[in-house]
């Protein structure tokens, strides 16, 4: 028998195909969505996951405003963040944080209870961060981005 009958194939900068997927989150569970966001963001639903490489896809989020939290989680859970200072410690809750989100000094499409949600899921280096600039969030039906032909995906059918 050929050992060399199988290769492990990783894929090059060249070959790496990325689409634009849109995702309704009406009425979905806020960390049961983010957590297949995060995969479709590394790319671990394509069969040439590459661990090293950004070959997941943009992702864009409509109805952010309507997602949802259990329990008492909108004012309960609490959101760290620190300033760099002694004493910078500043906390948020998702009821603050989905606020901001309508605040007119917010980029668009950088929602900050998703991107904060995500982030955490994302590897903690510099490929998570530039896995992170793939993500867009709009609190409303409409985005800017339909001259990329984004594919509409049923995010309960994935695993």
């Amino acid at each position: 028998m050929n050992t060399l009958s199988y290769k492990t194939v990783s894929v090059k900068a060249g070959d790496i195909q990325k689409e634009w997927v849109v995702i309704d989150a009406t009425d979905q569970v806020l960390g049961r969505l983010c957590s297949k966001v995060a995969k479709i963001l590394r790319g671990k639903y394509k069969p040439s996951f590459t661990p090293h490489m950004d070959c997941g896809d943009n992702v864009i989020i409509i109805n952010a405003d309507k997602v949802k939290l259990t329990g008492m989680k909108w004012t309960d859970r609490e959101y760290l963040r620190y300033t760099g200072y002694p004493g910078g410690q500043r906390s948020y809750t998702a009821a603050d944080l989905m606020a901001k989100s309508n605040n007119k000094h917010i980029k668009a499409g950088m929602h900050p209870l998703f991107i904060k949600v995500v982030k955490g899921m994302l590897p903690k280096t510099k490929l998570g961060a530039q896995q992170l600039k793939n993500l867009h969030v709009y609190n409303g039906e409409n985005h800017p981005h339909e001259a990329q032909n984004p594919k509409v995906i049923d995010i309960n059918n994935l695993k």
